[in-house]
């Protein structure tokens, strides 16, 4: 908020506020969409699998960025009508509580997208030993794996947010992992065009390799979404850090309640994209709303 003030003072962008209607029902919107997509999987049996499982994971992710934007506005609305002060020792714990969410929603975002896209390697390439490679137990040891860090991660990044050694770790953790991801799949794709030619010639191979690189094609959508969606966010909360008085910085932060909208509407994308891709994932959803056998 204080750099906020101060970027108002030093520059002439004018501040864009989202109407707190849009913005409660997109939240919203979004928390629905997610836990639709958790429901079905639980219901439906055949979606017991690791892929799905990884989904949920990424859901969960969306889930915890849209309540995160939510609870935040609903804070700020409670310090102006002054039932909360800025300073407050409970308004430093709930603010600290706050930074450690997104940070969990953040991180669990990119390791969900991380194990998609690890698991769509295995599938395409290992498509004959996939179900010795990965199995559902090891697919739930990797989940739990990944929200133990992230969730130890997400409470020491809060509390020690102003500290450098803290700070800049999580800078470069972003663009990384998002450049390994993409590593992968430049990766993933020249293997699969050298092996499509190899394995034309067996009767099930157009089959089986259609279904895969559809896969793949779902797994850069999911990547190029979340880019959109979280690299606005992920640079406002870096240029307020490291370049808070420029004029330049500052009247890119005067969109800050956007960039906050972009993550909520990422949580409700993902669920979209699942949807109209996995037709197992729409049988269940036309069963859970039609109450067909």
């Amino acid at each position: 908020k204080n750099i906020t003030d101060l970027s108002l003072n030093i520059t002439d962008c004018t501040q864009v506020v989202v109407p707190e209607e849009v913005f409660f029902t997109v939240a919203a919107a979004g928390i629905l969409e997610n836990l639709l997509v958790l429901i079905a999987v639980v219901r439906n049996k055949n979606l017991h699998l690791p892929m799905y499982f990884f989904i949920c994971s990424l859901a969960i992710s969306d889930m915890l960025g849209s309540l995160y934007k939510t609870l935040e506005n609903i804070f700020i609305i409670l310090c102006k009508m002054g039932y909360l002060t800025r300073r407050g020792d409970f308004e430093k714990k709930l603010d600290d509580a706050m930074d450690s969410m997104f940070i969990l929603s953040l991180l669990g975002s990119i390791f969900s997208l991380l194990a998609i896209a690890a698991d769509r390697y295995i599938t395409i390439f290992y498509a004959l030993r996939y179900h010795n490679i990965m199995t559902l137990r090891r697919a739930l040891v990797i989940l739990a794996i990944i929200w133990t860090f992230c969730a130890g991660s997400s409470i020491a990044i809060a509390l020690f947010s102003y500290e450098a050694a803290t700070v800049i770790p999580f800078t470069i953790l972003f663009p990384l992992m998002m450049f390994f991801i993409l590593c992968l799949y430049v990766h993933m794709f020249l293997l699969a065009r050298s092996h499509a030619k190899k394995i034309a010639s067996l009767p099930t191979s157009t089959v089986h390799q259609r279904t895969n690189m559809k896969g793949a094609i779902t797994l850069t959508i999911f990547l190029g979404v979340f880019l959109c969606c979280w690299a606005p966010f992920v640079l406002h909360i870096l240029l307020a850090r490291f370049c808070p008085h420029n004029p330049y910085c500052a009247c890119y932060m005067s969109i800050f309640h956007v960039n906050g909208t972009l993550i909520m509407c990422n949580a409700i994308i993902d669920p979209m994209i699942f949807a109209f891709r996995s037709p197992e994932l729409w049988s269940t959803f036309k069963k859970m709303f039609c109450c067909t056998r």
